[in-house]
């Protein structure tokens, strides 16, 4: 039997209105859909092994060579993949943060340091020690939604280069943000093989059903380890033309901006009026901290909510909600 330590379990709870997912409320765009039924009629045939144009659309969106691009199914299985090619024994994460960090080093026998804060300081520096082999940062991280600043991030790199660590930074919610242009290290990869980026196509385009992703590293050998430590055909004919349609959609990504900062906005003063007090996320989803059995009450109602006690450094009373439809938040705070 499988496991399911993230929100989504949509499968398990039938009929409900889901907030415990974060993916676009706007759902995906329509050429992504178009693209996936077009597919549809080529399924008899093995997708590309290199996923070759949909690496080269990567690469002209972020600015990078194809040679540096990673296509994972899902970026999960980067995290997964990357944790087995570097195999480090010693690895600094922050806490709490996206569990499948944890998971993928565990399973590699990594010595495993944690940074217990909601917000990243210039005190993390001194956690980076001479044994540190790769640091992993979530930005925004997840499940806050705080943003690290890029000065930190390239203080942080540089410190992971002079001990010879890698920093791994997910930006799988930055695309969120109206800078995002500005905050992504995706332009630095070329110059520091020590940093990889990691992105998914699952919630700014939410794609969550198609398992997208991707990493970027300059790291030649690094790249060569990747490709040969997934099994072949790991992303699928359908996911591959999903994604290549996704990249062209600008308008929509604009668009998305605009309203989940609206709606992010209007759920948080409205939250806030409940005498509760959401942290300021700038990606799609806000947390915060209630009565222990909120998740419990609100399922009742219909609605499915984030249970965040599983997170490592938090406990019961914590909370994550996704920024949804306008007609859903508002069943949300009226329940």
């Amino acid at each position: 039997m499988g496991r399911n330590d993230h929100g989504g379990d949509v499968y398990r709870h039938k009929n409900v209105i889901d907030f415990s997912a974060n993916c676009n409320p706007l759902g995906p765009p329509e050429q992504v859909v178009e693209a996936i039924r077009s597919a549809a009629s080529e399924v008899h045939l093995y997708p590309d092994p290199l996923c070759a144009e949909l690496r080269s659309a990567i690469a002209k969106k972020e600015g990078v060579s194809a040679a540096s691009v990673f296509v994972s199914s899902g970026a999960a299985e980067a995290i997964f993949s990357l944790a087995a090619c570097v195999a480090p024994e010693r690895a600094l994460i922050q806490a709490p943060t996206f569990a499948e960090y944890e998971d993928a080093l565990r399973l590699t026998g990594c010595e495993i340091s944690f940074y217990e804060s909601f917000v990243l300081e210039e005190d993390i520096l001194e956690q980076i020690t001479d044994d540190m082999d790769m640091v992993f940062v979530c930005n925004p991280n997840n499940p806050t939604g705080l943003v690290t600043p890029k000065p930190l991030l390239m203080r942080m790199l540089r410190r992971c280069e002079e001990v010879g660590a890698r920093l791994v930074v997910d930006e799988s919610f930055l695309d969120f943000l109206e800078d995002a242009d500005e905050k992504t290290m995706a332009d630095l990869t070329g110059e520091h093989p020590a940093l990889i980026v990691i992105k998914a196509f699952t919630k700014i385009y939410a794609m969550a059903g198609v398992r997208l992703g991707y990493c970027i590293c300059s790291d030649e050998k690094l790249q060569a380890r990747l490709g040969a430590s997934t099994q072949p055909w790991n992303v699928s004919l359908l996911a591959q033309r999903a994604g290549v349609a996704a990249l062209g959609c600008d308008d929509y990504i604009r668009a998305s901006r605009r309203f989940v900062a609206e709606q992010r906005s209007w759920l948080a003063a409205e939250l806030e009026k409940l005498g509760l007090t959401p942290l300021p996320s700038k990606a799609d989803f806000l947390f915060f901290e209630a009565r222990e059995d909120l998740a419990d009450r609100l399922l009742e109602e219909g609605i499915l909510i984030r249970d965040c006690s599983n997170y490592r450094g938090l406990g019961p009373g914590f909370f994550r909600i996704s920024v949804n439809t306008e007609e859903e938040n508002e069943k949300l705070i009226k329940a």
